[in-house]
């Protein structure tokens, strides 16, 4: 498994202060927190896309390129990269060049956002979200497989004879992973495509999740991809430790109090127990995170949140060395315990470029024909999910 961290990239009034950071320093800030997330062990960066205060990360594949430059295993990953209202020349052109700076050590998750207002400012239409998603794929993944595109869709002006550059690297597109809290339509295509599912599982009971992981692991088996089991799922989590879970309860009550996404909501103790998020003794999170293959399954990455609603730098530096030292290593340990040998490793580019060499990337579809935009719409209806993301 793959264990890390990522940033949704706010800047937020620290409560117990009152000072809120420059742009310039919060960016620093998770230029620090990345390169320890290496250093404590961790596998992954993620860094998230926003367009808007109180967000600061517009570009996320310039903030990754420059941490790959001052780190040497990390995987630098996004969380999430806008597939509706970024042209996907422009995505296939960033992170292949991404690809080649950082030596193969990057991936990207694809998601429709958060942000109603972000679809008019980059002229879409929000109505339109699930068929941009659909076809900006689409042509995304076509550009990393053919030398030469031709293309014609409702969205985008055609392409002829087209060759996005630079090339993958080693002709090895990166892996892509699909990202969603709530829409069928996406677990369909990561499904279809044979890519990778992440449900984000910080706002939202166990059994939510459960019915999208399900759909989409009982489709990447329909396609041909493999069994449900071998399909390739991530988590989002959200933690907040010290060594006394009563101390952690105090420390983080006035952070999540004026959280920007979930403050002045429901109390700290009820958001707990209705979601992931775990604030308590490192022991506390061990157990909770280990048990999460019970409901979803054996899984390919986990990633934390650590870095939001106004903490400091200082806090979210401790919280790295307790997920690296204690959390991550006692992680690792349980989650390996009876994993069936036929559930795959997280992807790697290392590992992709041999997969290639043999012939065993995954095929668009596998030997099944895609279901249209309703059909997906309503086998999602039959799990109970429904909504906008």
């Amino acid at each position: 498994m793959q264990f890390g961290i990522f940033t949704v990239s706010d800047i937020t009034e620290d409560p117990t202060t009152g000072r809120t950071l420059s742009e310039a320093e919060k960016i620093r800030n998770t230029i620090t927190v990345a390169k320890h997330a290496e250093e404590v062990g961790l596998d992954v960066f993620a860094l998230g896309e926003h367009h808007n205060p109180p967000f600061w990360s517009s570009s996320p594949t310039t903030t990754l390129a420059y941490i790959a430059a001052q780190t040497e295993r990390l995987l630098l990953s996004t969380a999430t990269t806008l597939i509706t209202t970024n042209d996907p020349v422009k995505i296939a052109e960033d992170f292949a060049m991404l690809q080649h700076v950082s030596g193969g050590r990057t991936d990207l998750m694809l998601g429709r956002g958060n942000t109603g207002p972000v679809y008019p400012w980059f002229g879409q239409d929000i109505r339109q979200g699930v068929p941009l998603a659909i076809e900006n794929y689409a042509l995304l993944h076509k550009l990393w497989r053919e030398d030469v595109v031709d293309w014609e869709g409702k969205f985008r002006t055609p392409l002829q004879g087209f060759t996005s550059t630079p090339r993958p690297l080693d002709d090895v597109p990166p892996f892509v992973w699909h990202g969603s809290i709530r829409t069928p339509e996406i677990a369909e295509q990561a499904a279809y495509y044979g890519d990778g599912f992440f449900a984000n599982n910080i706002f939202w009971p166990k059994e939510h999740y459960q019915r999208l992981i399900t759909l989409y692991r009982q489709r990447y088996a329909h396609y041909g991809h493999g069994t449900p089991e071998q399909a390739i799922v991530g988590l989002g989590g959200q933690v907040f430790m010290r060594a006394n879970s009563q101390d952690a309860v105090r420390e983080f009550r006035p952070y999540f109090d004026n959280a920007p996404v979930y403050g002045h909501g429901p109390s700290l103790e009820d958001f707990a127990e209705m979601t992931p998020l775990t604030v308590g003794s490192p022991q506390q999170v061990i157990d909770r995170y280990a048990g999460m293959r019970e409901y979803f399954g054996d899984y390919q990455r986990q990633l934390f949140l650590i870095d939001h609603a106004g903490l400091p730098l200082k806090t979210v530096l401790e919280q790295l060395d307790i997920l690296g030292g204690e959390v991550v290593p006692a992680l690792r340990k349980e989650l390996a315990k009876n994993r069936p040998v036929e559930v795959p490793d997280a992807p790697t580019h290392a590992a992709r470029v041999v997969q290639a060499a043999r012939g065993e990337l995954p095929v668009a579809g596998g030997t099944k024909a895609p279901q249209p935009v309703a059909a997906q719409a309503a086998r999602g209806a039959a799990f109970g999910i429904g909504g906008a993301r």
